[in-house]
């Protein structure tokens, strides 16, 4: 009953001098709003980028063949003298399709699918005064399976393409309308000549997909450089690398399988099977789940750094409570006196000053929470995210605000406690 009467009359009290409670509370709602507009901010791009990243695929592992680090040389008397030599890859380096076919006999189960691409390069298809921009790009049949292009006419790859590797193309409807006008009919088992770099190459139009405008840039749609999917061995045909091998596959692991710990037996096996004997390179094997945590931990860094840098004002606004409990506290001196005179403890007003403090704070903190999450939100919105509220922000600043209150009010109404009522009944 005496803490609801106490907070009776702290409201009180700043209703009865508005202007200089609202300059009271300045330094909390400037430091709170600031802490929650940053951490807003923070948590919406790390929404953005883990949502980025899962669509990338959360559990692809990246397989690549990589130099081993050197070490020093060393002279016959024990002098070091710069780092080791590093010769350039060549084939005997690569990863094999042997070696993948053994890895996938031990390992299919937690594989569902083996990546593969390559790409052709940029290019211009022509006829006439009608061109299109393309990127040529070789897929294995996993890969894709795993885009799941979105055909609007025509056909995927079908086995024999990828066997004999033949020189057909799935394209983008934007280069079907600029090169047949839209009509996909039409475009369908046309071949199409590709520039590339002063060399020209042939394809057979077996697919239209429909191109993703989300990523659209370019001044025009004639001028937007879209992807024209191949069979990967066409591309590597292509390419003249057809038995070289590969620096890099990607594994996307099955959805029961943990890709972190699946990524030490991934190296583990390649560098102990194939890699043992090899002293310039090894494999490493790159988890997307890793790269997610990282760039997480990143932004969370960043957020704490700018929320302790906006976390400097919150100190300012905490000593201007303090000071202004001590100006209360001496304009108030003979109320003290006539309630310790009445019989009032000193702990009773200990908790009367106190209770004061927290509530200043309290509310100078719910109206930064409100004006944090509205400037956040705009942020955010303004910069293209989707705006997140991180619920622990606002736990934690009506927390600190309590605890502010309760820290900075505490000398000030220890203070009042301690008064003499004699003197302060004579106070003047």
């Amino acid at each position: 009953m005496l803490v609801i009467e106490n907070i009776l009359l702290a409201l009180a009290g700043l209703k009865s001098n508005i202007m200089r409670s609202l300059l009271t509370m300045l330094g909390i709602i400037i430091g709170i709003a600031s802490v929650i507009a940053i951490m807003t901010v923070g948590n919406s791009i790390t929404v953005m980028v883990n949502t980025s990243m899962q669509e990338m695929g959360a559990n692809n592992l990246t397989v690549g063949v990589s130099a081993k680090s050197t070490s020093e040389e060393t002279t016959s008397s024990g002098l070091h003298f710069g780092p080791g030599s590093q010769r350039s890859m060549d084939t005997d380096d690569y990863l094999t399709d042997e070696m993948v076919d053994s890895f996938l006999d031990e390992y299919g189960d937690n594989i569902k699918y083996t990546l593969l691409s390559t790409t052709v390069g940029n290019g211009t298809a022509t006829d006439g005064s009608l061109y299109a921009n393309v990127n040529i790009i070789g897929y294995n049949q996993d890969y894709m399976d795993y885009t799941d292009l979105e055909l609007l006419a025509g056909r995927t790859f079908i086995d024999k393409d990828y066997d004999n590797a033949q020189k057909v193309a799935i394209v983008s409807d934007y280069f079907v309308n600029n090169m047949f006008d839209g009509d996909t009919n039409a475009a369908l088992g046309s071949s199409v000549e590709i520039s590339i770099n002063g060399k020209y190459y042939t394809y057979y139009i077996v697919g239209v997909y429909e191109y993703d405008d989300s990523t659209y840039s370019s001044s025009s749609t004639e001028d937007t450089r879209t992807d024209m999917y191949i069979p990967f061995d066409t591309a590597r045909n292509q390419l003249h690398t057809l038995n070289d091998g590969y620096q890099s596959i990607t594994l996307v692991t099955t959805i029961d399988t943990d890709s972190e710990a699946f990524a030490d037996t991934v190296e583990a096996y390649f560098n102990t099977v194939y890699y043992s004997n090899n002293e310039d390179y090894e494999v490493s094997v790159t988890s997307m789940s890793s790269m997610i945590e990282s760039m997480t931990s990143m932004i969370g860094n960043i957020e704490i750094a700018l929320a302790i840098i906006a976390g400097i004002s919150l100190v300012v606004g905490s000593i201007g409570v303090m000071n202004i409990m001590l100006v209360s506290i001496t304009e108030r001196t003979k109320e003290i006196g006539t309630r310790k005179a009445l019989g009032a403890t000193n702990a009773s007003v200990r908790l009367q000053f106190i209770t004061e403090s927290v509530v200043i704070c309290i509310i100078g903190g719910i109206i930064g929470i409100l004006l944090g999450v509205g400037l956040g939100a705009i942020a955010a919105t303004y910069m293209g995210y989707e705006a997140s509220v991180s619920v622990t922000a606002i736990i934690v600043a009506v927390v600190f605000s309590m605890a502010i209150g309760i820290f900075f009010g505490y000398y000030p109404a220890n203070k009042a406690a301690k008064l003499n009522p004699i003197d302060a009944l004579r106070y003047e």
